[in-house]
């Protein structure tokens, strides 16, 4: 069984508040869409990045296994929202705008946001600290849900400009 499981349940929940939100923030704002649809696809990826290792050690899956099946499967949600987000032409179009208008604030996010939430990942997937995997998994998680957090603050102080 997963040590801590309480952290693993309550970033679901907090991810939940979020995406709960975003519902409703997205009802009033609807020229914010794509910003919002990335929001609420973030907060969901979370959700279901944190109950993965509570299902796998459901199964008796322990160990590196757990922290490496969950990383995998967490890695690959993150990177098909990025490239599935980056197809659409809207959000396309968004990005574009974002780099010409404030190109120092998405590096940042990348840098700080991103970069942060990939490297625990991949030190998993390599399998070189396994005494730290689950702080590796839970650093994950906590940028995922930061990257949100952050996204919501821009779209609330774009309403309020």
């Amino acid at each position: 069984m997963v040590q801590n499981i309480e952290i693993f349940i309550g970033i679901a929940h907090i991810a939940g508040i979020f995406v709960g939100f975003e519902a409703l923030i997205s009802v009033t704002h609807q020229k914010e869409v794509g910003r919002i649809r990335g929001l609420i696809t973030v907060g969901l990826t979370t959700i279901i990045a944190s109950l993965i290792p509570v299902l796998f050690s459901s199964y008796g899956f322990s160990g590196h296994i757990l922290w490496f099946l969950s990383s995998l499967i967490f890695f690959f949600l993150d990177w098909t929202v990025i490239i599935l987000s980056l197809r659409n032409p809207e959000n396309r179009e968004g990005l574009r705008t974002e780099k010409e208008t404030h190109p120092v604030m998405l590096v940042l996010f990348w840098l700080l946001f991103e970069v942060p939430l990939q490297i625990p990942l991949i030190l998993t997937l390599i399998g070189l600290f396994p005494d730290l995997e689950q702080g590796f998994y839970i650093t994950a998680l906590l940028f995922n849900l930061f990257s949100a957090a952050y996204m919501l603050s821009q779209i609330v102080y774009t309403k309020a400009d």
